[in-house]
């Protein structure tokens, strides 16, 4: 690791060339797969240059093979019709395979453009015609001197030796054996014309069913080969494709842990730069309305500083949830776990709302189980649990309703929290978007008494960090009912009395 400087880093450079990048990328795949697609029935030129790089490399690799049956074949004939028609044939024939592997040779090192693809294949495909018209001139010749069907025998192997090699090495040029044994299969075809002799009838009908065969053989021999290299070709277009996703998701996620560190940094600064002045005035504010330090001279500015005094409390505590709930998100809110009773809390939490509940004369009720053993839990979070929602349920519980605070054993053998209203209800689908952050169902847009829509979310929330589940029950016109669940694990069990005279004895 080097210990210099960094280098200037500028992300939103970095940010557009990562773009830049991922836009080629796309532009790459794309212009593929369209070239793919708009040869359909066809060969796409891509797999033309893949098949004919394939056949390059084949000849390559079966140069020193190859001119082995040619030079067999030139001493097969020295010493049945002649040296001089023995060396003739053998040098035309040795030079087309050279010629061919030399043209093998420089396409393989070669760059060869999607063009000149089909000028490469039509290169090859002469020099398979020369090498083609040797083995014509080959079918062509006779022994009268030698005795009968030797020689016959002798050419009619050496042929099918000849087609079956250059079918294996060149299957994957189109029209390759047609072009190469195609006069051989005409000298035949003469020759039984001209010849009509039952043995030679016979060989060279063998032989000229037998390119064909081979045709049809290195064609579907072709045709698996093509497909192959599709499935590559398929195959690396999607591994491009999810490079790119990859990619997409990596530069979203950067981007989405910058704003949440942003976030973070905004809300811990505008906190502080906030609450100083809140806490002023607050206090200024208290002491204006107690006219600590004289009496205000009129009656309509003491209403003016309780309202001040309460907008301030309004949006201390509104900054108060945005920061618990940043903290939640970002894993950053320890929980303080002690013994605690959860009656007890809720008792407390009773009285604190009840003094509001009374100015909309609501009937508060409390349904405690008894005899509840302790709960190892932080206890400002299940406070903060229970004043969340007693607060909704008094915030939208029309005027003279009810609200129905209880708490007890769940069937697992965990301890609940539960409170009900009377109100109008949430329709089911706005259920999720309810115990969203900033969520607001269409009654709460609609009530006098807006929210942040943070006070559900946090609920749920500490709830989680406890292991514990919320759930919300609500209908139309009938009432909401949240429960927030704790599980058996958070219970403290209660110990049998220890009796030391017993023990003792």
């Amino acid at each position: 690791m080097s210990l210099a400087d960094p280098p200037i880093f500028n992300q939103s450079l970095v940010a557009r060339r990562t773009a830049s990048v991922r836009d080629s990328d796309l532009r790459k795949t794309i212009r593929e797969t369209r070239e793919r697609l708009s040869f359909k029935g066809q060969v796409a030129p891509r797999f033309t240059r893949e098949l004919l790089s394939q056949h390059a490399v084949a000849l390559k690799s079966a140069a020193i093979i190859v001119p082995l049956p040619v030079m067999v074949t030139g001493f097969g004939l020295a010493l049945s019709i002649g040296v001089v028609h023995a060396v003739v044939w053998t040098v035309f024939a040795l030079a087309s395979y050279l010629a061919l592997i030399g043209l093998a040779g420089r396409f393989v090192t070669t760059s060869v453009r999607k063009e000149a693809v089909q000028r490469w294949a039509n290169h090859f495909l002469v020099v398979h015609a020369a090498a083609g018209l040797c083995w014509a001139y080959f079918a062509s010749l006779s022994c009268s001197s030698c005795q009968p069907l030797r020689f016959e025998i002798f050419q009619f192997a050496v042929l099918i030796v000849a087609v079956a090699s250059t079918a294996m090495v060149s299957f994957t040029l189109r029209a390759a054996l047609p072009v190469a044994f195609g006069p051989m299969v005409a000298v035949l075809a003469y020759g039984m014309v001209s010849d009509p002799n039952a043995t030679r009838i016979a060989m060279s009908g063998v032989l000229a069913c037998a390119v064909p065969f081979f045709i049809l053989v290195s064609e579907l021999l072709r045709r698996t080969t093509l497909t192959s290299f599709i499935h590559q070709a398929e195959k690396d277009e999607l591994i491009v494709e999810l490079e790119t996703a990859r990619a997409i998701s990596d530069e979203a996620r950067r981007r989405a842990e910058e704003a949440n560190r942003a976030k973070s940094q905004f809300l811990a600064t505008m906190s502080h730069e906030l609450r100083t002045p809140l806490n002023a005035i607050l206090g200024f504010s208290e002491v204006m309305s107690n006219e600590m330090l004289g009496p205000l001279g009129s009656p309509s500015y003491r209403e003016y500083v309780d309202d001040i005094h309460a907008s301030g409390q309004h949006l201390l505590g509104l900054i108060n949830e945005i920061l618990d709930l940043s903290r939640i998100e970002a894993g950053r809110y320890a929980l303080n776990e002690e013994a605690v009773e959860l009656v007890s809390i809720a008792r407390d939490c009773l009285a604190i709302v009840r003094i509001r509940a009374e100015k909309k004369e609501l009937q508060l009720e409390g349904r405690f189980e008894q005899d509840l053993p302790a709960l190892w839990a932080d206890e400002r979070a299940v406070r903060q649990i229970i004043l969340n929602l007693l607060s909704n349920a008094v915030k939208f519980t029309p005027f003279k309703g009810s609200i129905v605070l209880s708490v007890g054993w769940t069937a697992g053998g965990g301890q609940y929290v539960s409170v009900r209203d009377d109100g109008p209800g949430i329709p089911k689908e706005e259920i999720p978007l309810v115990l969203s952050s900033f969520g607001q169902g269409s009654t709460a847009i609609k009530s006098a008494e807006q929210g942040t829509g943070l006070g559900l979310p946090i609920v749920q929330a500490l709830v989680k960090l406890h292991n514990g589940d919320f759930r919300l029950i609500s209908k139309l016109r009938q009432g909401t009912e949240a429960i927030a669940t704790f599980p058996q694990s958070r219970v403290l069990e209660v110990m049998p009395a220890f009796d030391e005279t017993s023990e003792l004895a």
